[in-house]
């Protein structure tokens, strides 16, 4: 009878948790909340590759004014024409040379009594770039002596980014696994199975839509562009570009045994 009765509190406790969820009192689950967390050791990892640039985005200004709107146009279209034709003439293709933004701006000059008309005032931004970093020098002085009256930024990048974006997030998962080891061990524990890994994204500075009509395109990229800039530096008048860095940054998880 005994034997009866206890399975029919059992059949009963089951029955009970299918439906409602909920166990008695008494009655012991395995749930989520019961569950033991994984015992981790979370480091961060970074790398920085140098890498000579083998191109350089060079990005200019052309900038005109005439009382009369047609003159100013038709003045700051020759001198876009002429910086261009430079530009062609040191091996730079068409398809490297872009025209990236135009403006038309009146302008007056304002006093106490009366607001006196400048004149129109028109501006091309112009985009080149250069893969024989070898005639940069003499690009930038051509198109200078053909009209280009502003630089709004000189980019030197790599060509082939992936390959060292890849070599970089080598090393900076190495150096993660490195970190975690150094510093479990100080606590005599050992490291385990990676449980989460996490690459951060670099952000990246683009010469095309940088000067007039744009604040530059900031961005968040991940194997598509490099920092602009670099370690540049200028002796007896030589631009020399050195090295420019292309770095990564990872976030691992991993196990203590």
């Amino acid at each position: 009878m005994r034997s009866s009765l206890a399975i029919a509190l059992c059949v009963l406790t089951a029955l009970l948790i299918g439906v409602t969820g909920v166990a008695p009192a008494g009655a012991q689950t395995l749930g989520p909340s019961n569950r033991a967390e994984p015992r981790l050791i979370t480091v961060s990892g970074e790398a920085d590759v140098k890498v000579i640039p083998d191109e350089v985005v060079l990005t200019l200004g052309v900038e005109t004014s005439d009382k009369q709107l047609r003159a100013a146009k038709s003045l700051n279209d020759e001198r876009v024409a002429k910086v261009m034709a430079a530009a062609e003439k040191l091996g730079v293709t068409t398809k490297e040379i872009q025209t990236d933004h135009i403006s038309i701006e009146p302008r007056y000059r304002d006093t106490y009594e009366q607001r006196d008309f400048v004149g129109y005032f028109v501006r091309q931004t112009i985009v080149i770039t250069l893969r024989d970093i070898s005639r940069f020098e003499d690009l930038l002085t051509d198109v200078l002596d053909a009209g280009a009256n502003y630089v709004h930024g000189i980019q030197f990048r790599t060509t082939e980014l992936r390959k060292h974006k890849d070599a970089a997030r080598t090393l900076a998962i190495r150096a993660a696994r490195e970190k975690a080891v150094a510093m479990a061990a100080e606590l005599d524990q050992k490291v385990g199975e990676p449980y989460a890994i996490n690459e951060e994204q670099s952000g990246w500075w683009s010469g095309y839509g940088a000067g007039w009509g744009s604040a530059g395109a900031l961005g968040m990229t991940q194997n598509v562009v490099q920092n602009a800039g670099g370690e540049s530096v200028v002796t007896e008048g030589t631009l020399a570009p050195g090295q420019i860095s292309v770095t990564a940054r990872v976030t691992v998880s991993f196990a203590l045994e």
